[in-house]
């Protein structure tokens, strides 16, 4: 159901504090970390560059519906969101500390296009230490949940970090890819993708299209509360499956299968006739019930 105008809280437009404050129980969020405790990117100020006493990131523990939570928000008005050392350290220690207490779930708000560039190494490597403390505190049983809605998406590393979590929460206003239109774009040419043809991008990276696809495990209305209410519908729902091998080669094959399947095709109009949608060129004029209804009702 799609909120009122007058009760609508735009997860789009929010910023990093505002979403955490309407995810959680009111009154519920400590925060680790405060701007008053920790130190802006020492990389930035040697390149004359602004930072920001949480580097684009605010970290801490709360409650969802009387459930002790570790949460993580990336802020993507601070330099796109992305990832630097600082950034990428206290996203590692969160984790890391949930791997110990074990809360009932970490939620990881991502809203960033990778790596920070300016800090060169130092951003990557945060964010392969981000990868593995994903992946250790999954097998230590406790979920990390992804949820994306920003305005940055989730691309370049963060993207991958999104699709090492439990499961990803997506509104359609959510783009989810490895490399980012403008990349593809200045790598390969605007022969390969269009970065300024803003549907194109959307119909291949954006929530509706990630949710056809099964990249996602929901998709959310574009506000706030709803968000709430699909962290708390999915999380009362889940069990963290163990490690296994075995898991790992049968998301193996879904990729293969997928490769074989779509690898051809350049635009998600061809995917989506694919996956049996009748008439593909409406989908993205579809809300979010539709589109839900959409996917119940295609072939497996």
């Amino acid at each position: 159901m799609i909120p009122s105008l007058a009760s609508r809280h735009s997860w789009f437009e929010a910023t990093a504090r505002k979403r955490i404050a309407g995810l959680l129980d009111s009154g519920s969020f400590s925060e680790i970390l405060p701007p008053v405790a920790s130190s802006p990117s020492p990389h930035l100020a040697k390149l004359d560059l602004p930072g920001a006493f949480d580097d684009g990131i605010v970290i801490g523990c709360g409650q969802l519906e009387k459930q002790p939570v570790f949460i993580a928000a990336q802020e993507g008005q601070f330099i796109g969101g992305a990832v630097g050392e600082i950034h990428g350290a206290k996203l590692v220690g969160l984790l890391k500390r949930a791997a110990r207490e074990k809360p009932v779930a970490v939620l990881l708000l991502i809203d960033s296009g990778g790596v920070r560039l300016h800090e060169a190494n130092a951003g990557l490597i945060a964010i392969s230490e981000i990868m593995r403390a994903v992946l250790a505190t999954r097998a230590a049983g406790v979920p990390v949940l992804a949820l994306i809605g920003g305005s940055c998406g989730a691309f370049g590393g963060m993207g991958i970090v999104a699709k090492l979590c439990s499961a990803i929460l997506i509104s359609e206003e959510g783009r989810l890819a490895l490399s980012g239109p403008e990349v593809i774009e200045t790598v390969a040419g605007v022969e390969e993708f269009d970065s300024k043809d803003r549907a194109l991008v959307w119909r291949v990276t954006g929530g509706k299209h990630r949710y056809l696809m099964g990249d996602c495990a929901m998709l959310v209305e574009d506000d706030v509360f709803a968000f709430r209410a699909a962290a708390t519908a999915f999380l009362a729902e889940w069990q963290e499956p163990a490690p296994s091998v075995g898991l790992l080669r049968a998301t193996q094959r879904q990729l293969e299968n997928r490769l074989t399947a779509y690898g051809a095709y350049r635009d998600g109009l061809q995917v989506w006739a694919a996956l049996g949608v009748a008439q593909p060129e409406t989908v993205p004029m579809l809300d979010r019930d539709s589109l839900v209804a959409l996917k119940e009702g295609l072939p497996i």
